[in-house]
């Protein structure tokens, strides 16, 4: 079933210019952790450092296979977001990534891509965290245009975001095939800021209205995290990762016990199943879920009106 983006619902990882790499520009923090056995054309880019994440390479080299007999005009294959920005937690980030073909899918190859994705999902758990699109080569320069997408489980039709183009010109992974800079107009300073502001005043910002919304951690972090990075984004229009975000959030005053939640999340020992039971909300999620809104909105003021069409990002 083909379906645009509802809203309310978070940008995926790969959107949000929390992202400014998943939803998000990020710098190496450290070592990077990109699988070690992806293909890359040789001469047209550069291969990913080696790592020891087995699974993820073992799922994306299956993909990857997949997609030939299925996509026989495929000109390349990316990974951005933390996959290829060096935050990436196995099971708990998501695999972004984008494959550039000749022409636009018929039916009939949509029909074969979502049943590859469906057979990874029913194969492999990490595959219900892979997302791509799917853009045409003539079809690359438009921010705004809408390109056949696998997310959440289902096909959809989805923007190709500036934060996401720029992260493949800063630090897009080759999987496969052409470097972004061969096949993929660059985003502007002006076109990254603007995109930014403009998904804070008009998508992050109403949500906050809404207060169930918040009890979910996905909420939780996503809009902090997405503060932070596009707070550093348009004050000097640099890309940080989420676990630099964190760090961020601190400096912009976000409750430490809120921040210290999202760490132990992403970064902590894996969590147990919450107990069967009740649905009404844990005291600590609605605890989590006031001091949350009390920051944000605020913060999300502050760094709209202090960055706009002259901060450094806007190229003003």
């Amino acid at each position: 079933m083909m379906t645009s983006r509802a809203a309310p619902a978070p940008p995926p990882e790969s959107g949000p210019p929390g992202a400014v790499a998943e939803t998000s520009g990020e710098r190496a923090a450290g070592e990077r952790t990109t699988p070690d056995r992806v293909t890359v054309t040789p001469d047209r880019g550069t291969p990913a450092p080696p790592s020891t994440d087995r699974a993820t390479a073992d799922l994306l080299d299956r993909f990857l296979a997949g997609l030939r007999p299925r996509l026989p005009l495929l000109r390349a294959l990316w990974a951005h977001g933390s996959l290829a920005g060096g935050d990436y937690q196995q099971g708990r980030s998501d695999l972004d990534l984008i494959a550039i073909v000749d022409r636009p899918c018929t039916p009939a190859e949509e029909r074969q891509l979502a049943e590859l994705h469906e057979t990874l999902d029913r194969t492999d758990p990490l595959a219900a965290k892979l997302h791509c699109s799917y853009l045409a080569a003539d079809e690359t320069a438009d921010p705004d245009r809408l390109h056949l997408t696998w997310a959440h489980r289902e096909l959809k039709r989805r923007t190709v975001t500036p934060v996401t183009r720029r992260e493949l010109h800063t630090f897009g992974r080759v999987l496969h095939g052409d470097t972004p800079a061969a096949l993929l107009p660059p985003v502007t300073d002006a076109q990254l800021a603007a995109y930014i502001r403009t998904d804070l005043r008009d998508y992050w910002r109403p949500t906050l209205e809404n207060p169930e919304l918040w009890l979910q951690d996905i909420w939780v972090d996503l809009g902090l995290l997405v503060l932070a990075r596009a707070t550093v984004t348009l004050r000097d229009g640099t890309l940080i990762s989420k676990g630099e975000a964190l760090d961020v959030l601190g400096e912009l005053g976000a409750p430490d016990e809120v921040i210290a939640d999202i760490r132990n999340r992403r970064y902590g020992p894996a969590a147990p199943p919450p107990p069967p039971g009740s649905a009404y909300p844990s005291d600590w999620l609605t605890r989590r879920a006031d001091l949350t809104r009390a920051f944000l909105g605020p913060a999300l003021d502050r760094t709209l009106a202090t960055y706009g069409l002259n901060s450094p990002a806007s190229g003003g």
